[in-house]
C-alpha cells in the first residue's frame, strides 16, 4: 500500500485502509472475543482471537498482525504487561494496541499509555466507535510501515558496509 492510497482511502470503507488487515483480539472471556469479531468482520477485517496474554505473544511471534484489541484485566499476564512486552521489541513495537477495559478511571488510562497503548475503548464497546478507532490506527500504521521498512533496510546496509570494512 502506498502512502497516497492510505490517505486517500474512503472514510466510509475502513477495509480500504489495509486490505484484509488482521486484528488480534485478546480477552479471557469468550463472549467478548466473539462480540468483537462479529463487529469487525462485516467491515472487511480478518480477525484472530486468543484467551490470554501469553497466547497473544506466542501468536504474534508466529504470525504478524496489524492491530491488537487487548483486554486489560486477564488472569496471568494482564494487558498492561502484554503491551509493555510488545512495545519493548523492535519487531512488534509498531503494532497499534487498543486497550479494552471496564475501567473508565483516569489512572487506568494513564497506566495503559505508560505501557505503550495507543488508544482505549471502554466496555461495553460501541460498534461505530470501534470501527473508527480501528480505522484511524490502521491508517497511521499504513503511513508508518514504509518508513519502518526503509529504516530496517538502511540499518542492514550500514551493517553490511561496516562488516566489509572490518
Amino acid at each position: 500500500m502506498t502512502i497516497a492510497s492510505a490517505i486517500g482511502s474512503s472514510a466510509a470503507d475502513p477495509a480500504a485502509v489495509i486490505p484484509a488487515a488482521t486484528i488480534l483480539i485478546v480477552d479471557d472471556e469468550p463472549f467478548n472475543r466473539k462480540l468483537l469479531e462479529t463487529m469487525l468482520r462485516p467491515e472487511g477485517y480478518a480477525t484472530a482471537s486468543v484467551a490470554s496474554g501469553e497466547e497473544a505473544l506466542a501468536f504474534i511471534a508466529m504470525r504478524p498482525v496489524d492491530l491488537i484489541l487487548l483486554d486489560v484485566m486477564m488472569p496471568g499476564m494482564d494487558g498492561y504487561e502484554v503491551a509493555r512486552t510488545l512495545k519493548a521489541s523492535a519487531a512488534t513495537s509498531n503494532i497499534p494496541i487498543i486497550l479494552v477495559t471496564a475501567h473508565s478511571d483516569h489512572s487506568a488510562r494513564l497506566a495503559g499509555l505508560d505501557a505503550g497503548a495507543e488508544d482505549f475503548l471502554t466496555k461495553p464497546v460501541g460498534r461505530i466507535e470501534l470501527w473508527r478507532r480501528v480505522r484511524n490506527l490502521l491508517r497511521l500504521k499504513a503511513l508508518g510501515d514504509p518508513l519502518q521498512k526503509h529504516n530496517q533496510m538502511s540499518e542492514q546496509e550500514v551493517q553490511e558496509c561496516a562488516s566489509t570494512h572490518d
